[in-house]
């Protein structure tokens, strides 16, 4: 058997079919051709600094927090000079501060000591660093180094398992079955589809089916087809 079928044969069995994947995809894409990360940030290693800080956190939250501080602070020569206290003053706005401060620290010295102050472009890598988990390897490989990757949070761990494109009991399987069912041509640009998608119509608690671009391809069941649902 093959490395790729031996990685997918346990993972649940997707509701859809591959041509109504692709389908949600080019609806995805018509509201937003080329979606890019709402974190800002001005190089790879601010990017994974605000990766790393937007857990449990909103994206306003941190890009608010990191305006000041990646304008000190934007290599992690700057960051370790800047010091762990100032760089908690500047996030303290945000959840998890404090953890999150000494990681920056953390992940900014390993750089220098490990890696040349460059930020690597493997996953192997990437999570070797303090506060950086395999979603946020996932991100920065995506978002800056292009490669093709499934970084799955709550939004998309939610969509896939709604829409039944990509069910999974846990962030791992959906990353594999998303990875599984997803066309090369929508890869650069799908694990942020399916993020704006739950961030702003999918929603945790009252998805807005009513105003949903692939409800007719959704296999989740007690649509809200009104606003007053």
């Amino acid at each position: 058997m093959a490395k790729k079928e031996k990685l997918y044969k346990d993972l649940p069995r997707p509701k859809l079919n591959r041509a109504q994947i692709s389908d949600i995809y080019r609806h995805l894409q018509t509201l937003d051709p080329a979606p890019r990360t709402e974190l800002e940030y001005t190089n790879v290693y601010t990017l994974v600094v605000a990766v790393a800080l937007s857990a449990q956190s909103t994206d306003v939250g941190v890009n608010k927090a990191t305006k000041a501080l990646f304008a000190k602070a934007d290599t992690p020569e700057k960051m370790i000079a800047l010091g762990e206290d100032a760089v908690r003053d500047h996030i303290k706005t945000i959840g998890l501060y404090k953890n999150k401060a000494k990681n920056v620290i953390k992940l900014s010295q390993m750089l220098i000591d490990d890696f040349d102050s460059e930020v690597p472009d493997n996953r192997e890598d990437l999570v070797k660093l303090p506060g950086v988990g395999r979603k946020t390897a996932n991100v920065v490989l995506n978002d800056y180094f292009g490669q093709p990757t499934m970084a799955v949070d709550t939004h998309i761990f939610r969509v896939s398992n709604r829409t039944g494109m990509a069910p999974g009991k846990d962030p791992v399987e959906v990353e594999l079955n998303l990875l599984r069912v997803t066309a090369d041509e929508f890869m650069d640009h799908a694990h942020h589809w399916l993020i704006l998608h739950g961030r702003y119509t999918c929603l945790a608690r009252k998805p807005e089916c009513y105003n949903c671009a692939i409800k007719h391809l959704c296999k989740y069941r007690p649509k809200t087809l009104r606003p007053e649902d």
